[in-house]
């Protein structure tokens, strides 16, 4: 399954973070590709692919990878590999456009990382399939107490990229309502 496959690059990932000086290092982080708006103005364009796999500490890997491992192999499972492929990295790359547009409009520069956006994309799939005719299984209440939850933590933690989550979701759900549009 890919979804383990994404994991396994994000673990092997931060252990070669951690090996070159820490994972909560914004000098190693920025080497490995974090998403940095000044460096993306200057032409580095691969950093709002490469953020979505590097995470700042072990607690930030532990929580992503889980929701990965939760959500991601019932999505890859109905939908195929490569449509699942497309939406998890198509879900982290708004959110990551998200993000630069967002601080290119007010000024703010912040260091930004984690596979957060893409993971927030497949709640916004989730969330389709719990608001789509048809579909049974899936819960609303339980998507919209998740997403309350991270909603209510990540504006009240100001080292949360909240873009990266919003651009995400928005990207996961526009997706799947294409898909299953087009599909069903």
């Amino acid at each position: 399954m890919v979804t383990y496959i994404i994991i396994g690059i994000n673990i092997l990932l931060f252990a070669a973070e951690s090996m070159k000086g820490g994972a909560m290092n914004q000098e190693v982080a920025l080497k490995f590709g974090a998403q940095y708006t000044p460096y993306i103005q200057q032409g580095q364009w691969y950093r709002l692919f490469t953020s979505m796999f590097l995470h700042f500490g072990f607690l930030h890997l532990i929580c992503n990878m889980y929701s990965l491992y939760n959500l991601g192999p019932s999505l890859e499972y109905f939908f195929g590999i490569p449509i699942f492929v497309v939406l998890y990295l198509a879900s982290g790359l708004a959110g990551n456009i998200l993000t630069y547009v967002m601080e290119l409009r007010t000024g703010r520069r912040a260091l930004s990382l984690g596979a957060s956006g893409a993971v927030f994309g497949l709640l916004g799939s989730y969330l389709v399939f719990a608001l789509w005719p048809g579909y049974i299984g899936v819960s609303l209440y339980g998507i919209l107490r998740v997403l309350g939850i991270n909603a209510v933590y990540a504006f009240a933690n100001r080292s949360i990229n909240a873009m990266a989550h919003l651009g995400g979701l928005i990207a996961g759900a526009v997706i799947t309502a294409g898909l299953l549009l087009v599909f069903t």
